[in-house]
């Protein structure tokens, strides 16, 4: 069997759309569906249902997944013993991270390691979201919470905290804060509840009691901004709001504790390319850890 054949079925299968397995692979958009149409004719059996909005798995498809997903195993590790012995790191590794990590740490921190090694490329990908690995979304990633299952490598990089903050021209405006009655009436700069995709963010309850005007952003980054911006008060991470001079911290009896934790799959763990990005990470988060926590 064809592996390229095999590689295309498994990229159309995680992106769920041919389109979508043509931007992984690098190929155009008739290439893959050629290669898939070939695939479906050696095995004689329809593998996925071309439908209007995506490409779904048949009962065959699904028979013949676990299966290429073994020998993908297999190539991978195949890959890394020989790989093993390279002198030069190169190759490309995708770094799946929360967007206040990967904003307002991992951005500056993997710029200097891609600066280090001439061919390897390092994908920084800083999203509120969650990255799967068995469907190769990327070869490392940094979650709020420790994964359960799969066949997974996992560790903890540090804790983090947050804390409220407003800027002077807030505090200027609108007057001190020196208790949490002082926050009644004032906007409160939050997360949408309806894209939090981890219990580790359900700090915002803390204040909601007192403050119940709300600007809800998407990402750390638009929070930051709007708080920076003066308009109201936010919870936002230390590390990174110490960046920023015109913030400043209020109510210190108020603090949340969380954790940043990362995994990578047991296939490519031991790569070179993912090992070296995955070492510089910790080592480097860890030895900043007093950044991290207030």
């Amino acid at each position: 069997m064809d592996w390229n054949l095999i590689r295309t079925f498994l990229a159309v299968a995680r992106a769920g759309q041919i389109l979508g397995a043509a931007r992984t692979l690098g190929l155009n958009h008739a290439t893959v569906a050629r290669q898939l149409t070939a695939l479906e004719e050696s095995l004689d059996v329809r593998l996925f249902e071309r439908l209007p909005q995506g490409c779904r798995l048949t009962p065959a498809g699904e028979a013949l997944l676990p299966t290429a997903e073994r020998v993908e195993s297999e190539l991978l590790q195949a890959g890394a013993k020989l790989s093993g012995a390279a002198a030069a790191v190169s190759g490309t590794v995708r770094v799946g991270a929360p967007d206040g990590l990967g904003n307002y740490y991992l951005a500056r921190s993997l710029a200097a390691l891609a600066a280090q090694h001439p061919a390897l490329t390092i994908q920084l990908v800083p999203l509120p979201r969650t990255f799967s690995l068995s469907r190769r979304e990327a070869d490392i990633v940094v979650t709020l919470d420790p994964p359960r299952q799969g066949r997974l490598m996992v560790t903890k990089l540090t804790d983090y905290s947050l804390s409220v903050y407003a800027s002077a021209a807030h505090l200027a405006r609108q007057g001190a804060v020196t208790r949490k009655a002082d926050l009644l009436g004032r906007l409160f700069i939050t997360h949408v509840e309806d894209y939090a995709y981890s219990r580790a963010l359900d700090y915002a309850a803390e204040l909601s009691k007192f403050m119940t005007r709300h600007y809800e952003c998407g990402s750390v980054v638009a929070q930051m901004e709007a708080v920076r911006a003066g308009f109201g008060i936010g919870i936002l991470h230390d590390y990174a709001a110490a960046s920023f001079p015109e913030l400043t911290r209020l109510l210190p009896d108020i603090r949340f504790t969380r954790s940043y934790w990362l995994t990578t799959h047991a296939d490519t763990h031991d790569t070179r390319r993912v090992a070296t990005v995955r070492d510089y990470i910790v080592q480097s988060v860890r030895g900043n850890r007093d950044a991290f926590v207030l």
